[in-house]
């Protein structure tokens, strides 16, 4: 059980018309399950007392300090590679270590911490085909107090042998195993569920595919998996599936299409392929920076949201250089205006407000969470973070402060946050809660 805890000064977030709601003044009751209890939004810039509100004499205040805001945690939902020559290079043989389960463990520590540290409070993740590293990531996830979905990756084909899965049965046993392992460890799944992972369509055999959404259905499990991410993956696609109309049209083929499925990249997409994400209510993954570093191309997310689709933000480490959703909201920002130019239609762009509501509330809905986290919210968990901006003095050069962001006073809160989006980083992020449990400070 957890204290009842206060928390005082602004708030930020994004509201469910993508937009941004900011209160300068604020207070935040969280309970002693972490769910948000009650917000005052017009609180005296002293702050005064609130511990003599009725139920919450004995509660714990947690006030900003300086320049600053609270902010909901970010929600990746999405962790991987995928380049088909980086995955040769790289991935596949980096993977196969992970047998090693002390090595498993050295890796998965510092993975789980860093993004914790990066103010992601939830993170989908592809593990291995390894089962016991696999259930390893999901204990540290939840020692740590990450909320997480983690997927053991399935592929019986278009792998050195090392690391594929001996049979499509083998793999689909293997699978099965490793979500009811998970299961064990967080029966209600209040933080940690697995996740189907086939790796992508090519690395999976028909037989594996059809297998794993009957896995999923049966035991009322998401998917997450790879689509369109480049060209050359389009032609393997072709040319293993003569009969599909598309690449989305393999996953609906084999079942695999549906609310509770997530897809990576969607970047080579055609108008009726992202309406067939609507109407199938699959959700997507974007992934800015791995996009830009592999040269993969760039995701057409303001199609996809005209046209309904939910999408969320991912880092696919290694893919992309960094753990952190807020360069990926940053990089998803810069990406729209290359497809702005290219378009030659500014409408195209996505703006700060769009793209925090991406790596947040647009998050929690891709992975099936608005309702638990994503904002602030009566009845929401207490998922957050608390940043902290530079307060520059007047009549000093001194470069001390936390990280690049300078604030001055001057500026509207608007820009501000915007600030924070391009200049931020890590040394911003002050603390961070899951399910109102501190699980990352900095003081």
């Amino acid at each position: 059980m957890l204290d009842k805890t206060i928390y005082l000064g602004p708030f930020v977030h994004t509201t469910s018309t993508r937009e941004l709601d900011i209160c300068e003044h604020g207070a935040i009751g969280v309970d002693e399950h972490g769910r948000i209890a009650f917000i005052d939004r017009d609180v005296p810039a002293s702050g005064g007392s609130y511990t003599s509100r009725e139920g919450w004499k004995d509660a714990k205040t947690v006030r900003i300090q300086g320049e600053g805001f609270f902010f909901p945690g970010f929600i990746g939902v999405f962790g991987s590679t995928t380049l088909l020559s980086w995955l040769e290079k790289y991935t596949f043989p980096t993977e196969s270590r992970f047998s090693d389960l002390s090595f498993a463990s050295r890796v998965y520590s510092r993975v789980v911490q860093r993004i914790l540290s990066n103010g992601t409070t939830t993170a989908a993740y592809y593990a291995t085909t390894h089962v016991p590293a696999t259930t390893l990531l999901a204990k540290l996830c939840l020692e740590a107090g990450q909320r997480a979905f983690i997927g053991r990756v399935c592929m019986d084909r278009l792998a050195p042998s090392y690391c594929a899965d001996p049979s499509p049965e083998a793999g689909l046993e293997l699978s099965a195993a490793s979500a009811k392992e998970i299961q064990a460890l967080d029966p209600t799944s209040r933080l940690v569920a697995p996740i189907i992972t086939p790796r992508f369509a090519p690395s999976c055999s028909p037989t594996a595919l059809k297998g794993l959404a009957a896995l999923a259905q049966r035991e009322n499990l998401r998917i997450q998996t790879h689509v369109s991410e480049n060209v050359d993956e389009l032609a393997l696609v072709k040319d293993l599936f003569p009969d599909a109309r598309d690449y989305i049209d393999v996953y609906a083929r084999h079942d695999l299409l549906g609310d509770r499925t997530v897809l990576a990249h969607a970047i080579h997409l055609s108008t009726a392929e992202i309406d067939t994400l609507s109407s199938s209510r699959t959700k997507v993954a974007h992934c800015p920076c791995s996009n830009s570093c592999l040269s993969s191309g760039s995701a057409p997310v303001r199609a996809m949201l005209n046209a309904g689709v939910d999408v969320g933000l991912g880092t696919d480490v290694s893919g992309g250089f960094s753990p952190s959703l807020l360069n990926e909201t940053k990089m998803a920002l810069l990406v729209s205006r290359h497809l702005a130019h290219v378009s030659k239609d500014d409408k195209v762009k996505l703006h700060v407000a769009e793209a925090l509501f991406l790596a947040t509330r647009g998050g929690a809905k891709v992975l099936g969470l608005e309702e638990k986290v994503g904002a602030f919210e009566v009845g929401l968990e207490w998922d957050a973070q608390m940043v902290r901006l530079a307060s520059v003095p007047d009549h000093t050069t001194s470069l001390e402060g936390e990280g690049l962001v300078d604030v001055y006073g001057h500026e509207e809160w608007e820009d501000r946050v915007a600030k924070w989006v391009y200049s931020g980083d890590d040394r911003n992020t002050l603390a961070v809660w899951v399910a109102g449990r501190l699980v990352h400070s900095k003081q």
